[in-house]
């Protein structure tokens, strides 16, 4: 019989775009990179917007993009169904509204997990602060999907705050260190805050994990194993060199990788920045349309003509697009009228 090589941890290896292939559980990642310029007194860019594809900006032009904002980049209301977002805001800042009539501010390592269950519209609108600064962005946002039986529960969205949200340091014989940021699952001993009632992630036996993993140059560090059934992938989207159970992986890459083995991570001379995703797969049908994910044409169908009817409730607020004053600070208002403030 052949004996495994520890190069059988890796899969495949493939380069990252804008918009990363995920395997279910997950349906999509995206890593928004944005250089904005100082911001304008209606906390847009202070500069001109000739020349762009305003309201489906994406080309990145000067190294920003507007993407479905007018005056504020960002992503005007619009709908969700069947799935959850997982938003991580490393810098910068992002301005929530919905039509249950909650708010949020959040960055600085902030996240917000959102269940959007039978329905919701929402706006992420990306507000520049300073006037007399840049105004750097960087989020992940991850889709979750949710099974069958839960696919039309009650919206509901919890707020990670920056402080809450563990992070192991580990060093390897040669004083290298590695930083593990647990969004999802746990770490050893260490748990992340508790996800929504209603999630995948939720359930103790579908080993969900999200981390971020930062490597300083030359640091080595094994990744444990999770259990066989899960499916696993590092997004490689920081730094110049990296090997992985021994195999050379190129800048910009997506890992896919088996869950149920160790893998030694062994960076190269920069610093190196990963996001790992992994989950049981749901293993139900997905039927996709925009930002609406069920399990049927028939519950497809069914979604749109609710959101004709109903809007989901409406938007109560007096623009698609609103975002909060420039000296608010990072905060959240639930729909129940709670507010919370991270302590720091």
């Amino acid at each position: 019989m052949t004996q495994p090589t520890t190069q059988d941890a890796v899969r495949a290896v493939t380069p990252l775009g804008m918009m990363w292939k995920t395997p279910d559980p997950f349906l999509f990642c995206v890593h928004h990179d944005d250089r904005y310029p100082a911001g304008n007194e209606h906390l847009g860019p202070a500069a001109s917007l000739a020349g762009r594809d305003i309201g489906q900006d994406f080309e990145g032009r000067d190294g920003w993009r507007m993407y479905h904002g007018e005056t504020v980049p960002g992503f005007p209301q619009h709908p969700h169904r069947g799935f959850e977002t997982v938003t991580i805001v490393r810098r910068g800042v992002l301005d929530h509204s919905d039509s249950l009539g909650a708010v949020a501010r959040f960055g600085g390592g902030d996240v917000q997990w959102l269940t959007a269950g039978k329905g919701i519209l929402h706006s992420e609108m990306f507000p520049l602060l300073r006037r007399d600064a840049a105004n750097p962005l960087e989020l992940f946002q991850i889709w979750l999907n949710l099974p069958r039986v839960d696919k039309m529960v009650e919206p509901h969205f919890s707020m990670f705050w920056n402080d809450i949200i563990p992070t192991e340091v580990m060093k390897d014989e040669r004083g290298g260190s590695t930083e593990v940021r647990i969004i999802a699952g746990r770490l050893g001993d260490v748990r992340a805050p508790p996800p929504p009632p209603k999630s995948w992630a939720r359930r103790e036996d579908t080993d969900v994990a999200i981390w971020t993993i930062k490597m300083s140059p030359g640091a080595r560090w094994t990744l444990p194993a999770a259990s066989a059934s899960a499916h696993r992938m590092l997004y490689f989207f920081q730094g110049a060199a990296l090997r992985a159970a021994g195999r050379a992986i190129p800048a910009s890459s997506a890992i896919e990788l088996r869950a149920d083995r160790d893998v030694v991570l062994e960076n190269g001379p920069d610093e190196a920045e990963l996001l790992m995703l992994q989950g049981r797969p749901i293993q139900e049908p997905v039927v996709q349309q925009g930002p609406f994910v069920m399990t049927t044409r028939e519950e497809l169908y069914q979604a749109f003509m609710d959101f004709r009817q109903t809007e989901f409730g409406g938007w109560p607020w007096p623009q698609h697009d609103p975002v909060h004053g420039r000296e608010q600070g990072r905060f959240a208002r639930h729909a129940d009228g709670r507010v919370e403030k991270p302590t720091t």
